[in-house]
């Protein structure tokens, strides 16, 4: 049980996909504005994450490693990941219209998120049987939604704040990414301590 949990703080903070390993980068800086937005991205990669990694798995097991086809894997979760996405835009389009209006053109670019591949290969990598790379791949997820929540936050404040005009824009969403990234750097030395 504590290997689960080791596995699932770790993904969260400190080998957090956008503010550690800075995978999808392009979705946390784009729907990053408001909370509300954050959350349902957030919920999205989430679900895709999870479901990308229960299919990808038996695939690479069963089909991809046992045939001697290991070189195709990124096509072939690639295109699986992509379906997926598919699935979660036409779900949003016809049950939640609001927040599909909201995530706009960011809710296709799951498809090429990095942070979602990023996951299911390193999976892979890491040799984690099925159940923890679930655990891993939901861990994942919500380390994204604590980035994203995290970060929407700051960019909120910032709107309040009396901002030089030449940092105006990208340059202090950028440092102020940076800051939060740093933030999570204090992390590791705990979760390694706690679980070693």
């Amino acid at each position: 049980m504590t290997g689960y949990l080791a596995i699932f703080l770790t993904a969260i903070l400190t080998e957090n996909f956008v503010l550690a390993k800075f995978l999808g980068i392009c979705p946390f800086l784009g729907v990053s504005k408001k909370v509300n937005t954050a959350v349902g991205m957030s919920a999205a990669v989430i679900f895709v994450m999870a479901l990308a990694t229960a299919v990808t798995y038996p695939i690479n097991k069963y089909l991809l490693e046992s045939n001697g086809l290991g070189y195709l894997q990124t096509i072939v979760f690639i295109l699986v990941i992509a379906a997926l996405v598919q699935l979660v835009e036409i779900v949003l389009k016809k049950f939640m219209r609001p927040l599909y209006n909201s995530l706009g053109v960011y809710l296709p670019l799951i498809t090429t998120n990095c942070a979602v591949l990023g996951v299911v290969l390193l999976n892979i990598e890491k040799g984690y049987t099925f159940a923890e790379s679930m655990v891993n791949s939901v861990g994942a997820g919500v380390g994204f939604l604590v980035a994203m929540v995290m970060f929407a936050g700051v960019r909120q404040r910032l709107e309040n704040c009396d901002i030089p005009e030449m940092f105006k824009g990208l340059p202090i969403t950028l440092v102020a990414a940076c800051l939060v990234s740093l933030s999570f750097l204090g992390f590791g030395g705990m979760v390694e301590a706690i679980f070693a």
